[in-house]
């Protein structure tokens, strides 16, 4: 008979057990409580045991794309591992998914079913290397040949997806080990590794110190925090850092949430996925820029311009990954570390070794009223037959409630949200996939978002993307969650259309233009409750009746594309002028 143990563990007995039942036993010892999926012939024998043993719930998506959207999204809201299978004739369709997870430094268990062991040497159907596949988008990639080593192997996959930079894990199961037996006496997890991160090593004390220095030396100082210091769940040291210094907070699109935007010191966002003028032009103007958990990417930075010439600067890093750290700025001080531990110890080393520090009080809530207020009260005239998504989005950010979860993806979804919704509680409500940036994401990410936490989510979408998910809103109508798609429809690939027009001077952009679809009689067909915004007067009716709907919503709104409305990005902005172009700023 089995005992509890130490830290909640079971007293370790010796039982005999197939792999199916192990795996589940191990994943339940991890607090796994949701599996996202869909399934397969190789993967019956664990849906066997499943269904007679474990009381892990199974997201069962259309798609196996949807369902690794699914877990990334989840891994963030929760701040845990999300676990994740596929079966082996789609073990290809997870690539999307897993790829943003490494990206984006979360940590997903993905586990893919096989036929047995060498039975692609014989041309086995649906045979391929998994683990070469993975390899490359994985921190670790195993290959379970023995029942016997399920337990080991299991306890590695969460230590190094959730430890140091979290990262996804890669098993891949033959159908045979499902089925197959042995004599178990390892049965036990290690718990501290079911959450992220699952340690917090400081900085180096002394270049904390050097840091300290030169960021009370600074006459126009500046925090930068990426996704990172969400993930590090550091929105409260880095508000205290700012407060005690008195340092202005900007944050990457993925890093959006990390402070509160109406914060007195929150910049709000910056870079070319949303930084407005003012943001990216106070960010220009910083003599000291403090990285904290970003890793100074292409579109955080504007193509690495956004700072200026960077000899005439000083920047400082902080990261858990020593590969970011210093990686594309020249550093006075780097420091690899867990954001939150190491800003703690910051905080409190100023408060120890400068007793009397008083700095003088700062106060960005006019400057961006008047940002805002510039773009809200525009009256930009739209196209005829499109309405303006800056008025979407004001709404939208007026009639969110508490505890809300916005999802949205690349093109007129997420450029606009990013810059003019305000973000009112630290906290990871907004979700992006600007680490790779493929279409399909926000749908998916609204699945997962939805099964991790309480609130409506709302996810933004556009109609190039929206073709990639169709088949799960049949997914969305029977979870019975409150999930509210919002497809902004131009019948484009509206951000490839911007680019080719706006920087390419491309007269025809035939190759991103597409058909029309009544995409209201789709989500009809799916059971859902539906609108067509066709005024700015039914934008909020709209909006409140699906936020209150206890159920799968569908909104369709007629958008300018990103050639005849431009929004905020500095290229394209630039370009604008040029071409004498209306565009937000």
């Amino acid at each position: 008979m089995d005992g509890a143990g130490l830290d909640g563990q079971e007293t370790q007995v010796t039982r005999t057990m197939n792999g199916a039942q192990v795996i589940l036993k191990m994943l339940e010892l991890h607090g796994v409580t949701h599996v996202f999926g869909l399934p397969g012939e190789t993967t019956i024998g664990w849906y066997k045991e499943w269904r007679a043993h474990s009381d892990i719930e199974f997201v069962l998506t259309r798609d196996e794309r949807t369902a690794s959207y699914a877990a990334e999204a989840y891994a963030k809201v929760t701040g845990r591992p999300a676990v994740l299978e596929a079966p082996s004739p789609g073990v290809t369709h997870c690539t999307p998914g897993i790829a943003e997870a490494w990206l984006s430094s979360v940590p997903v268990i993905f586990f893919s079913s096989d036929i047995p062991v060498n039975q692609d040497k014989k041309h086995g159907l649906t045979g391929i290397d998994q683990t070469a596949l993975y390899a490359s988008i994985c921190k670790e990639s195993f290959y379970l040949t023995s029942v016997k080593d399920i337990p080991i192997l299991m306890r590695r996959a969460f230590r190094v997806a959730t430890s140091g930079r979290p990262a996804p894990v890669h098993i891949r199961v033959p159908i045979n080990i499902f089925h197959d037996t042995a004599e178990i006496a390892d049965l036990y997890a290690q718990p501290e590794y079911s959450e992220y991160p699952a340690h917090r090593p400081v900085a180096d004390h002394g270049r904390i110190r050097a840091a300290i220095d030169v960021l009370l030396a600074a006459e126009r100082p500046l925090i930068v925090c990426g996704q990172g210091a969400l993930i590090s769940k550091a929105s409260a040291e880095v508000q205290d850092l700012a407060e005690l210094l008195q340092i202005p907070v900007a944050t990457t699109t993925p890093g959006k949430g990390l402070m509160a935007e109406t914060h007195p010191l929150a910049l709000r966002v910056i870079g070319a996925r949303g930084g407005m003028g003012y943001a990216n032009d106070y960010a220009k103007s910083a003599d000291t820029v403090f990285f904290v958990g970003t890793n100074t990417d292409s579109s955080s930075t504007d193509h690495w311009t956004l700072y200026g010439d960077p000899a005439t600067k000083t920047f400082l890093h902080l990261d858990i990954a020593e590969a970011h750290v210093g990686n594309n700025f020249p550093l006075k001080v780097g420091m690899v570390g867990d954001a939150r531990a190491t800003l703690a110890y910051m905080a409190e080393t100023i408060r120890a070794e400068h007793p009397g520090l008083d700095r003088p009080r700062l106060d960005l809530t006019e400057m961006k009223r008047t940002a805002l207020d510039a773009v809200f009260n525009s009256n930009t005239p739209m196209p005829e037959g499109t309405i303006s998504p800056v008025k979407l989005t004001r709404a939208l950010d007026a009639l969110l409630p508490p505890g809300a979860i916005v999802t949205a993806e690349p093109g007129v979804a997420a450029i606009y949200p990013s810059a003019l919704l305000s973000v009112r509680e630290p906290g990871r409500r907004y979700l992006t996939n600007y680490s790779m940036g493929a279409l399909g994401y926000s749908v998916p990410a609204g699945i997962g978002a939805a099964f991790a936490a309480e609130g409506p989510v709302i996810s933004l979408t556009g109609d190039g993307s929206l073709a990639f998910v169709l088949g799960d809103f049949e997914t969305i109508r029977r979870s019975g969650k409150n999930i509210t798609v919002i497809l902004t429809r131009n019948d484009t690939y509206g951000w490839i259309r911007g680019e080719a027009i706006l920087l390419d001077d491309v007269d025809e952009p035939w190759s991103t233009d597409f058909g029309a679809v009544d995409y209201v009689k789709v989500a009809e067909g799916f059971g859902f409750q539906t609108a067509r915004i066709e005024s700015d007067a039914e934008i909020e009716p709209a909006l409140r009746a699906a936020i209150a709907h206890e159920g799968a919503s569908f909104i369709e709104i007629r958008v300018p594309s990103q050639d005849r409305i431009v929004p905020f990005v500095p290229s394209w902005v630039r370009a604008a002028r040029k071409k004498k172009l209306p565009y937000f700023t």
